[in-house]
């Protein structure tokens, strides 16, 4: 079952590793996930790391758990009612994300409406020149 706000934590022994040592780390709700996502402006993107980067600077912690990033932002893209644009967040690599509604390709359709241009000559398509698009965190 999915958390409804977000919770602060201690980091799993086994996850210290990951984290680079003790300390809090969050998990974040939807409803935090979608606030960051709305903050990111047309014709920009934000990467899952940076997502969770911004998170864990504007809660103070050691970190933030990936894995509850990822489900929180699956949730707002699932959304009908989210009006965040999700499409504007993408791999590290400037990859698409295949579990977001219409898969890879709604979101390179939505991400080329916003002047975006993807190169599709690898497996899996990526954001051309993401970096430079990329808010600053």
């Amino acid at each position: 079952m999915e958390p409804k706000g977000d919770a602060i934590v201690d980091i799993p022994r086994e996850r210290l590793g990951f984290f680079g040592g003790p300390g809090r780390m969050l998990l974040p709700s939807p409803a935090t996930v979608a606030s960051v996502i709305d903050k990111v402006p047309a014709r920009q993107l934000i990467t899952t790391n940076l997502l969770c980067r911004k998170l864990t600077q504007l809660f103070d912690v050691r970190g933030t758990c990936p894995v509850t990033t990822q489900k929180a932002l699956q949730a707002v893209a699932h959304d009908p009612g989210s009006e965040a644009p999700y499409w504007r967040v993408v791999k590290a690599d400037g990859g698409l994300i295949a579990q977001f509604p219409g898969g890879a390709e709604r979101q390179a359709e939505l991400l080329r409406k916003e002047g975006f241009t993807l190169d599709t000559r690898g497996k899996a398509p990526k954001v051309a020149n993401f970096r430079e698009r990329l808010v600053p965190v």
